[in-house]
């Protein structure tokens, strides 16, 4: 058996070689005659898995080792009986941290009282979720909306995305990229949307580039239509817009994903799905070696501090968004170099707190963003 890897997919290199021949290739690059002899493959988003790359070769089976799967043709691969997977949910706590980083930051800045805030979560899916439950944690008021789940489930706890628009804050994206049909997200955000958006509010974007029309933004923007926009995802990645760069507040690199145990879940996830579907004995496997955050204790004293300053500690000493903000413009052209190297990131889940002089509902409130509590 011949198995054909991205690179730079993290943990894997060594796993797979008891089994098969395993081929480790830049993601962007991987070609049909890579392919021509290989039976599986396990790539990342830059890897655009359709009739192109592969036709006429004797894959069949596709890992992603990613939340996002619109990299992928999924009816060309069910066509020819392709079975293929991604890694739903495998980065959801990173995000969730990465959206921490982006309040913290908010709050700061525009002297933001967060429990006074109204947060809208547009996608409550496996990321959207943890979103607002972060944001109810601490106070916020959540609006919810996710179309597919309302049809499932009924109205209940779900606003349209007109009540969105209308009564929130901070509008924060979590949807996936469907270009069309009666969920298309594709350039959701279009001109008639941001013409609504009052000056007064946030935009946060990290699902996908494409949910936003980079044009209409950029008008948005240069007419002050909003109070802040930060931005991890952007259209015609890597190469993206430098002017939409310059008038985001904050601009990363596709990384709100990117902590050490979300690329840990996402190889695990990988791995053993393909070790079901060809009968090997990793069905269980997950990496040894994901590295220990430099400085895994948190001492707090909680005195004469509030629980959004407390937040705002425990958050900041977890991840920083301004150090991501601040590598990309100063090198945009380094943008997929940025995610191929980036810096160790734990999630909460990874440390330890001892907290000093804390109310019961401080400690829950640090227990239930993950981090274990230690008198």
């Amino acid at each position: 058996m011949k198995i054909v890897v991205d690179k730079k997919i993290p943990f894997i290199n060594g796993v797979l070689e008891k089994y098969a021949e395993v081929v480790y290739l830049e993601g962007r690059e991987i070609s049909r005659s890579d392919l021509l002899n290989a039976d599986a493959l396990i790539v990342r988003t830059r890897t655009k898995c359709n009739k192109e790359l592969l036709e006429g070769t004797p894959v069949r089976f596709i890992a992603s080792a990613t939340i996002g799967f619109d990299h992928i043709d999924t009816a060309f691969c069910e066509s020819k009986k392709i079975f293929w997977t991604n890694a739903a949910g495998c980065n959801s706590s990173s995000v969730q941290q990465y959206i921490a980083g982006a309040l913290v930051y908010l709050s700061e800045k525009l002297n933001l009282a967060l429990a006074e805030i109204t947060i809208g979560v547009v996608g409550v899916g496996n990321v959207g979720s943890k979103v607002a439950k972060l944001c109810q944690t601490i106070g916020m008021q959540v609006l919810l909306n996710d179309p597919p789940r309302e049809r499932k489930e009924g109205s209940d706890g779900f606003v349209s995305l007109d009540t969105i628009v209308e009564k929130s804050d901070i509008i924060t994206l979590h949807v996936p990229l469907n270009r069309d049909g009666i969920d298309k997200t594709f350039h959701m955000g279009d001109e008639s949307f941001f013409s609504r958006l009052r000056k007064d509010q946030i935009l946060i974007n990290s699902s996908r580039g494409e949910v936003l029309d980079t044009g209409a933004l950029k008008s948005s923007r240069r007419e002050s239509k909003l109070a802040a926009c930060l931005l991890d995802v952007w259209e015609h990645e890597p190469e993206i817009d430098r002017d939409l760069l310059d008038l985001v507040d904050i601009g990363t690199p596709h990384i709100a994903g990117y902590s050490a145990d979300g690329k840990a879940n996402g190889t695990s996830m990988s791995v053993q799905a393909l070790s079901r579907f060809f009968g090997l004995d990793l069905n269980a496997w997950i990496p040894q070696t994901v590295p220990p955050p430099e400085r895994p204790i948190i001492e707090l004293d909680c005195t004469g501090l509030d629980q959004q300053a407390i937040f705002v500690r425990l958050v900041r000493h977890t991840y920083d968004i301004l150090t991501d903000d601040r590598r990309l413009r100063e090198s945009p052209q380094t943008f997929e170099k940025q995610r191929g190297k980036y810096p160790l990131r734990r999630e909460f889940t990874a440390y330890t707190v001892r907290l000093r002089n804390a109310s019961a509902d401080v400690r829950s409130l640090a227990r239930t963003m993950g981090f274990s509590i230690i008198d």
